[in-house]
Parts: structure tokens; C-alpha cells; sequence
């Protein structure tokens, strides 16, 4: 996968945030587009052989629009500044989230802002044994990875119903988003070895994702 034409293309669309522009350059973005989902499925072959629990997700699939929803965000640009996809996708919730952008890159997951059903589901995992949370993401690696779990989601300001607020991990419970996320810097993305590094930051979030899952399967 040549990046730096990605990045290229990106900064071009950029300058260029409109429809009569990428009509005439689709061609292009196509091109750069199929780079980045062979990637996604070369990725995705790798982390399926590491992790027998991975559900395989083609680029195709995990890849997402380029067009911002103006819909919902009406002074959002017409497009966006990144490439994104979700891996181990089996669902649109505690997937395997990579972004490419100019102005940022990220490796990233767990559940945002989860539904009910799931969140009573983590918080009984935690209730259950937490422990075995704060020991994964007190871990020196894990902490030098991601820096903790994800905490610019409004946390509650009490304990959540069903609980004690003199609960032993009453903290991680009080948690709308349980998620982490590892910054990427543009000379990481541009670096021959990328892919490996890649790998190296989902092995390092596994254990998370783990406890996640059974949290929300048991």
C-alpha cells in the first residue's frame, strides 16, 4: 500500500471539497481506494491467523464511506479527511478500528457508547470479576500503548442503578464508553514495517477485547 499517495490524494481533496471535483478525480480515488482494501485484506488475514477468535471482515466490508453524512452534521465538509474501516467486525459495536488521515491516525477498540443490553452486560462482567480488568489495563504495556481507557465520554456522576457507590471498582462502572485508542503519527504510517506495527498494537489491545467479549456473550 503506497501511503504517501494516500496522503496525497487527501491533502488534493481537501483543497478540493466538493462533488464536481471528486467526479472528475474519481478514477483516482477509486484507484487509492482498492490500495487500502487489499491492505485491509492482507490485515485482516494476518490478525485472523493470530486470533482464533477473530471474525474475518473483507476491506470491502469493513471499509467506510468517504462522505461525511450531511444528514445529521449539515456543516460538516462534503467528504472527509481520512480513510477508515472496522475489522473483527461482527457486529457495528467492538470492532478493530483503524484511521488514516492528515490529521491523524488511529488504532482503536471496544464499545462506544454501547446500547443498554451491552453496557448492563460489561458492568456485570466488571461486578462479576473486575479484577481481572484492572489487571489488563494496569499493565505497564497496555498504559504506554493507550494511556487507560478511553475518558472523554461523560462519565455518570454516581453509581449506576443496581450498584453501590462504595462498589470495589465503582470507577470503571461509572464508564459509558469502554474503549482504548493508540494515536498513530504520519512517519509510523509512512514506515516499511507499518502493517507489523499495527499487529503489535492488536495484540497488545487482545486482552481487553477479550474481556469485553465475554463480558457481552456470557
Amino acid at each position: 500500500m503506497d501511503f504517501q499517495a494516500l496522503f496525497q490524494f487527501l491533502e488534493e481533496l481537501q483543497q478540493n471539497n466538493h462533488k464536481d471535483w471528486m467526479d472528475a478525480n474519481r478514477k483516482h480515488y477509486h484507484a487509492i481506494r482498492n490500495d487500502f482494501v487489499s491492505w485491509l485484506d492482507d490485515l485482516d488475514n494476518k490478525l485472523a491467523n493470530i486470533d482464533p477468535e477473530y471474525y474475518p471482515t473483507p476491506g470491502k466490508k469493513g471499509i467506510n464511506r468517504i462522505n461525511n453524512n450531511l444528514l445529521f452534521h449539515p456543516n460538516k465538509p462534503v467528504y472527509k479527511d481520512h480513510f477508515g474501516a472496522g475489522l473483527d467486525q461482527k457486529t457495528k459495536q467492538g470492532d478493530f478500528y483503524i484511521e488514516i488521515g492528515i490529521k491523524k491516525g488511529v488504532l482503536a477498540g471496544g464499545y462506544w457508547r454501547p446500547d443498554n443490553k451491552l453496557l448492563q452486560s460489561i458492568r456485570e462482567g466488571i461486578d462479576y470479576n473486575g479484577e481481572e480488568l484492572v489487571k489488563i489495563i494496569n499493565k505497564k504495556s497496555f498504559k504506554d500503548t493507550f494511556g487507560g481507557l478511553y475518558a472523554e465520554d461523560e462519565m455518570l456522576k454516581s453509581a449506576p442503578k443496581g450498584y453501590s457507590k462504595d462498589h470495589e471498582h465503582i470507577h470503571l462502572l461509572r464508564y459509558r464508553t469502554f474503549a482504548v485508542i493508540h494515536d498513530l503519527k504520519q512517519e509510523q504510517i509512512l514506515a516499511p514495517d507499518f502493517t507489523d506495527y499495527v499487529i503489535a498494537v492488536y495484540k497488545e489491545m487482545l486482552p481487553f477485547r477479550r474481556y469485553l467479549r465475554e463480558a457481552v456473550t456470557v
